[in-house]
């Protein structure tokens, strides 16, 4: 058992693909005595900040598409289909992404990212009178359909 745990940190250090074939070949056979349980919490965890820092920048895009599509008058006619299309593309990204779980997280980070979202477009456009509170719901973000008057 030790050998084969020592073996296992090795392949994680030197053949990352090799130990990971090896880990789901464990898992599937549940043998879980010989796992490299260090390395695969360290993986997953990992996995799941990729996977939330993932949903988290499709987002702000789409929040900075639409502000840039709602807001900047002065651009809105040479740029509103160029935006609409990032946009739906954003949200089409996001759609293949999200499970529940990272819909829930965006519900809880839809503040902070809508103020990230207001520092750049704000910079871009030096527009001042933009909402301070997102006006957009979850729902209308992810909403493929919709678009502000």
């Amino acid at each position: 058992m030790e050998t084969n745990t020592l073996n296992l940190k090795q392949l994680y250090e030197n053949e990352y693909d090799r130990w990971l074939t090896e880990i789901i070949k464990q898992l599937k056979n549940r043998d879980l005595e010989n796992l490299d349980y260090d390395n695969l919490i360290e993986e997953l965890e990992a996995l799941g900040r990729s996977e939330r820092n993932a949903v988290k920048s499709l987002l702000l895009q789409i929040i900075i598409h639409l502000m840039l599509y709602q807001f900047w008058q002065l651009e809105k006619e040479i740029n509103a289909n160029h935006w609409a299309a990032e946009i739906i593309t954003f949200r089409v990204q996001l759609e293949d992404k999200l499970t529940t779980n990272l819909q829930n997280y965006l519900a809880d980070e839809l503040p902070k990212i809508y103020q990230n979202a207001l520092l750049i477009v704000h910079k871009k456009t030096q527009l001042t009178s933009l909402p301070e509170q997102c006006p957009y719901s979850l729902d209308q973000l992810l909403d493929k359909n919709w678009f502000p008057n």
